[in-house]
């Protein structure tokens, strides 16, 4: 991965240019994988099976081509800066429309830059995707401190609220005073915070993936729908079942770090397994998100080894009634905001809950298929709502 030096405040193209050294050693690891053993008929429920990982590891080693991929990147406008003493790696893809909004779209965990690969073409040029140009975007996808092509974090304190300023700075930088922010799963929080941080030049807040969670207050449950009590019924099995990942990634990362930087197969599993339980899907994550897609975005990790400081970023950023006083560290958001959600969102959110911190809740909208990569997954749904969210902020 390459760039030129800069000075603090440039702002310098890159390219990635992966050495084949490197291809060859992930080849080499994955024929040397030591396979666990597995107990007959467990299916996913101790995590992801054998049979399908050997057949996913063999086809990542043999078959799987990153030049593709790398090439498909390479493509696109692809730029670094320094901002507070961390680089932040990002796409800038302007659109030739003269009325674009400027939005800047930001991933969560374990997603990358690669999530938004459909939705670039459609957000930033709708007059070659059969769209109206009125609703063209000029594109920011910044890839997160301590993930992927950004390279790890060197210091502790990266969570939502310094990466929005980071993102504020970042705007200012490429000079647009009026935007937009967009983000998914641990993203939300980050694109919330940048319109707290910087309100008088973001206009409006969209979301998939938005957390939302009662407060405590008995009366706050009182004449829930029966929609809404499934889904608060769902958090209860969310952290029982699928909040392992979490619980060790906020408590003890570095050690878990070992086994994920140094084996490509513990990277694949760990990303796959989380795939498969948050997209919308019922025997693999490959009838959600396509594999080379899935690959490219673990590759990602593996390539920049970023296990250790992608999981650190869930020590910085509390996100649970247990994990912090959500009445006092969640302030209460008046910008603008829209939601999407999608029906095998991680914890789909209940609108009471969310207006409580967000006071200023504009557009909501339900779908019938998706999950929390839903840029990845549905991008035609995701593109729709972005569009018709951010069309009241036009003119």
């Amino acid at each position: 991965m390459t760039s030129t030096s800069p000075t603090d405040l440039e702002i310098r193209p890159f390219r990635l240019d992966t050495p084949q050294a490197a291809l060859d050693d992930l080849r080499d690891r994955l024929a040397r994988t030591r396979w666990p053993d597995e107990l007959p008929c467990g299916g996913w429920s101790y995590g992801v099976p054998l049979a399908y990982m050997k057949e996913l590891a063999a086809y990542w080693r043999t078959a799987y081509d990153f030049r593709r991929y790398e090439a498909q990147l390479n493509a696109l406008p692809q730029l670094t800066t320094t901002i507070d003493g961390q680089r932040i790696h990002f796409l800038h893809v302007r659109s030739r429309e003269p009325g674009a909004l400027p939005l800047i779209v930001t991933h969560g965990w374990p997603s990358s830059i690669v999530e938004y690969l459909d939705v670039i073409g459609p957000l930033t040029d709708p007059r070659a995707h059969g769209g109206d140009p009125a609703d063209a975007f000029h594109l920011i996808i910044p890839s997160l401190p301590g993930y992927g092509l950004s390279g790890p974090t060197r210091e502790p304190g990266w969570g939502a609220r310094r990466i929005a300023r980071a993102w504020a700075e970042l705007m200012r930088r490429l000079g647009y005073a009026r935007y937009g922010a967009q983000g998914g799963d641990w993203g939300t929080w980050i694109s919330r915070e940048l319109g707290l941080v910087d309100p008088d030049h973001v206009i409006g807040v969209h979301t998939n993936g938005l957390i939302s969670w009662p407060s405590g207050d008995p009366d706050e449950l009182s004449g829930l729908t029966d929609t809404e009590q499934a889904r608060l019924a769902f958090t209860g099995y969310y952290m029982k079942e699928l909040y392992g990942y979490k619980k060790i990634q906020s408590t003890r990362p570095q050690t878990l770090a070992y086994g994920l930087s140094d084996s490509p197969a513990g990277q694949l599993a760990w990303i796959t397994s989380v795939f498969k339980e948050w997209t919308d899907c019922e025997d693999t994550p490959e009838e959600a998100v396509g594999r080379d897609r899935l690959l490219t975005n673990v590759m990602l990790y593996w390539l920049t080894n970023t296990a250790a400081s992608s999981s650190r970023s869930f020590v910085e950023t509390p996100d649970t009634p247990e994990d912090a006083d959500l009445a006092a560290d969640v302030k209460p958001s008046t910008l603008p905001t829209g939601v999407a959600v999608f029906p095998r969102d991680i914890i789909a959110p209940i609108r009471r809950f969310a207006e409580r911190d967000n006071k200023n809740i504009v557009h909501w909208s339900e779908f019938d298929r998706g999950g929390t990569f839903a840029a990845m997954e549905e991008p035609d749904l995701f593109i729709g709502d972005v569009r018709a969210f951010f069309r009241r902020f036009r003119g």
